[in-house]
C-alpha cells in the first residue's frame, strides 16, 4: 500500500471580526513517507516515548535510532516491497471529515488542524506557529489516540506545552482559552461501532463456514509497559476498552481474547498475552478461524499492518488449517468521524462561552527561594 505525502491543512480566511476563533488541534503519531527520515523519526520517538520506560541513557538514542532505521528499511523495503505507511494519508481524511462535521454546526470560526508527534512539517510547534499567525485565540487539543494516559496522549500535551512556552516568552499570551479531549476508550458509541464492525465481518466472511464457537476474536490493543518511571501507561484504559467490547460479543462468540501489540523491548515487562500468543490460545481451544480487530488504534499504521501481517504469517506456518481475517482500524469510517466531531461539541461550546483569559505568562513564574515556617 502506497500513500502520497499529504500536506493539506484547512484553507483559512482571516475574517474573525474580533470574535473567538477556535483551532482544533488533531494529534497523531505520524509516520515516515521517505525512508531517509527513519533515523530522525526514531530518535524523536525514543526521546518522547522510550525514555519514559526504558533505562537507556540519552546519548544512546542517536546511534540506536540509526540502527533501528536500518532495520526499518530492511522490513519496509526488502520484506514488503517499498511499503509506505498510509497513516498520514488516512489522518488527513480524518481531519477533513471531522472539520466538515464541525463547520456544519459552528461555521468557519472552528477549524481543524493536524499535528504529528514525530513528523515534520506537522510537528506541534510548527502547526501552533501557523495557528497563531492565522489569528486563532482558543485551542482545543484533541489526540486521536484511543488510550488516554500521561504516557500516550501525554506526549501531545508535552509537545504543546513546550511549543507554547517558546512562543509566548516575553510576550502577551495569545491562547485565551484551552480545552482538552481525553481518549474515547469508554465512549458507548465507539464501543458499539467496534462491536458492530466485528459482527459484520464475521457475517460476511465466516458465518457460513464456521460455527460461532469456532470463531476466535483477538481484540488488539497498543502494548503497554508495566513500569514507566511512574507514568500511567494506559493499561487500565486499554483493559477497560477490551472489557466493554468483550461484553458486547461474548454471548454470541465464546472465543475472545485481548491481544497486545508489544514492542518487545529488552528488560521491559510488557502486557500479556501478546497478539500471537492470544491467537495460539484460541486455536488451542478449537478456533478454526481467527479475526484480528485493532481496537487500540484509531488510524492504520505500520503496527496494525506490518506487525499483524508478520504474526498471521507465523501462525499460518504452524496452523495452516485455520482461516485468518485481518480487519482495518476505524480510520475514516463515516460513523467514526461523525462521533469524533460530536465529542468535540461540548468543549467548543465551553470555549465560546468562557471569557477570554489574557496576561503575560512570564509574570506567572514562581519566584525562587524557600519559605520557612517556624512553629513554637
Amino acid at each position: 500500500m502506497v500513500a502520497t505525502p499529504e500536506t493539506i491543512q484547512p484553507e483559512i480566511t482571516n475574517d474573525s471580526n474580533g470574535s473567538d476563533r477556535i483551532a482544533v488541534l488533531l494529534m497523531g503519531y505520524g509516520e515516515v513517507e521517505s525512508y531517509a527520515d527513519f533515523a530522525n523519526y526514531n530518535e524523536q520517538a525514543l526521546n518522547l516515548l522510550t525514555a519514559k520506560f526504558a533505562p537507556v541513557p540519552s546519548w544512546v538514542y542517536p546511534p540506536l535510532a540509526k540502527i533501528l532505521a536500518m532495520l526499518d528499511f530492511h522490513e519496509w523495503n526488502h520484506q514488503h516491497g517499498n511499503f509506505i505507511s498510509p497513516h498520514n494519508h488516512i489522518f488527513e481524511h480524518q481531519r477533513a471529515g471531522i472539520e466538515k462535521h464541525l463547520q456544519e454546526k459552528w461555521g468557519e470560526k472552528v477549524q481543524v488542524f493536524k499535528a504529528f508527534n514525530f513528523c515534520a512539517p506537522f510537528l506541534p510547534k510548527q502547526v501552533l506557529a501557523e495557528i497563531k499567525a492565522l489569528g486563532f485565540n482558543k485551542l482545543l487539543i484533541y489526540p486521536l489516540l484511543v488510550v488516554d494516559s500521561i504516557f500516550t496522549s501525554g506526549i501531545a500535551i508535552e509537545q504543546v506545552n513546550k511549543a507554547l512556552a517558546e512562543m509566548t516568552e516575553g510576550e502577551e499570551r495569545w491562547v485565551e482559552g484551552l480545552r482538552y479531549i481525553p481518549s474515547f476508550y469508554d465512549r458507548p458509541d465507539y464501543i458499539d461501532l467496534l462491536s458492530r464492525l466485528v459482527e459484520e465481518k464475521i457475517a460476511q466472511e465466516l458465518a457460513a463456514s464456521h460455527l460461532p464457537s469456532q470463531i476466535g476474536i483477538v481484540l488488539m490493543n497498543h502494548g503497554c509497559p508495566h513500569k514507566a518511571k511512574g507514568f500511567t501507561s494506559g493499561i487500565t484504559e486499554s483493559q477497560a476498552l477490551y472489557d466493554r467490547i468483550w461484553e458486547k460479543l461474548i454471548n454470541r462468540y465464546p472465543l475472545i481474547s485481548i491481544g497486545w501489540l508489544n514492542h518487545d523491548t529488552p528488560l521491559i515487562e510488557w502486557t500479556q498475552p501478546n497478539v500471537e500468543l492470544a491467537a495460539k490460545n484460541l486455536i488451542e481451544l478449537g478456533a478454526s478461524a481467527v479475526v484480528f480487530m485493532p481496537i487500540g488504534f484509531a488510524t492504520e499504521n505500520h503496527e496494525t499492518l506490518l506487525d499483524v501481517h508478520h504474526i498471521i504469517h507465523a501462525l499460518e506456518r504452524r496452523h495452516p488449517q485455520v482461516n485468518y481475517v485481518q480487519m482495518p482500524c476505524v480510520n475514516d469510517h463515516p460513523d467514526f468521524l461523525k462521533m469524533v466531531a460530536t465529542w468535540a461539541d461540548p468543549q467548543i461550546e465551553a470555549l465560546l462561552s468562557e471569557p477570554a483569559v489574557t496576561g503575560n505568562l512570564q509574570s506567572a513564574k514562581v519566584k525562587t527561594g524557600h519559605h520557612h515556617h517556624h512553629h513554637h
